[in-house]
């Protein structure tokens, strides 16, 4: 029996051409060479799900193919009645022993499956469709980062075919305040369960790398489209890390901004202090307070806070709030000073 074009894509005979778009789509993202461990049998699985986009896509090839199948469609030669329908008992069409090919001047050219899958993402597209992406309209935003790659209207398949798509899977992606503040990268080790050409389970083990773009904040979302476990009928979750923030022994997020709480004495608090700050990226900056600080008082530093995940270029601000420590207790000669000092009576 001839290869089944329609069972490989996941779709039903009656699908359009944006139904195959999406299918293809779907699996080829899934079975890219660029992003499977088993560079072999994916790229095995990648050009029987191309082949089958090539044929299914193709008015011609597809009528062909739906009359005689496979063996027809590539020898260009139409069998007879009884072993087209052995060949391929799904066709639509029954005809008699006069039967002749729809076109005689056919001959079975298929594409590359690097060609057919340039055309459905692009140009440039790379990496089998990239690695993760980002929520919404896949642009960051304080709720949808970044992830490996961006795209830009690029579907990430919905349920074609009538399948239902399994719920996403979220993670906590722990990251530390100088990782927000400059960028990283996190490897993400995951398992997941494949099926493989036979429809049986396999456990695929794979490095998801996650690209932490400077400024992102605690709840941003990076998505990895059906990277969850596979099973018959159903389309793969997508693993969804998000961002969390760790706390940091000096300074804390607001936004943009950065805010970092010091203590001055009550002799200080009169006569001025310089606060010497460690930056999130290594510099030592010196910030002098020379007018007399009140209780609550807060210094801001312009550009000095968190990076602006839109505007790389622009930080926000850094504020310093201080509090003021009072002496628990005076001597008489303290107190007497203290009055001649500020003016008070002696």
């Amino acid at each position: 029996m001839g290869v089944d074009y329609y069972n490989i894509l996941k779709v039903n005979r009656n699908a359009s051409e944006d139904d195959l778009k999406r299918a293809y789509r779907r699996l080829a993202m899934i079975w890219h060479p660029d992003k499977n461990v088993n560079k072999i049998e994916a790229e095995a699985k990648f050009k029987q799900i191309s082949e089958a986009y090539d044929v299914l896509s193709d008015p011609q090839k597809r009528q062909i193919y739906d009359l005689y199948g496979e063996e027809s469609l590539k020898s260009g030669q139409v069998p007879s009645p009884s072993r087209s329908a052995r060949a391929h008992p799904g066709s639509y069409y029954n005809y008699g022993s006069n039967q002749q090919h729809p076109n005689p001047n056919f001959r079975f050219n298929p594409r590359s499956a690097d060609d057919i899958y340039a055309e459905v993402f692009g140009e440039n597209s790379s990496n089998g469709g990239g690695g993760a992406r980002r929520d919404g309209n896949f642009r960051s935003t304080s709720m949808n980062g970044g992830g490996s790659r961006e795209y830009s209207g690029l579907a990430s398949g919905g349920a074609a075919g009538g399948f239902r798509k399994a719920p996403p899977v979220e993670n906590v992606l722990m990251c530390s305040l100088e990782e927000l503040y400059k960028g990283a990268a996190k490897k993400m080790k995951i398992s997941r369960n494949i099926l493989d050409g036979r429809g049986k389970l396999h456990i695929l083990e794979e490095i998801l790398t996650i690209d932490i773009k400077p400024g992102w904040k605690k709840g941003t979302k990076i998505t990895f489209p059906e990277k969850g476990n596979e099973e018959p009928g159903v389309i793969p979750a997508d693993i969804i890390f998000v961002v969390d923030e760790k706390p940091h022994p000096v300074y804390m997020r607001d936004g943009n901004n950065l805010v970092v709480k010091q203590e001055v004495s009550l002799l200080e608090s009169l006569t001025g202090k310089k606060f010497e700050l460690v930056t999130l990226d290594g510099r030592n900056i010196t910030i002098p307070v020379l007018e007399i600080i009140k209780p609550g008082h807060e210094v801001v530093v312009p550009s000095e806070g968190m990076p602006i995940s839109k505007e790389p270029r622009k930080k926000g601000n850094l504020k310093i709030r201080i509090d003021i420590q009072y002496p628990t207790r005076l001597t008489e000669t303290q107190k007497h000073e203290l009055r001649r000092v500020l003016g008070g009576s002696t």
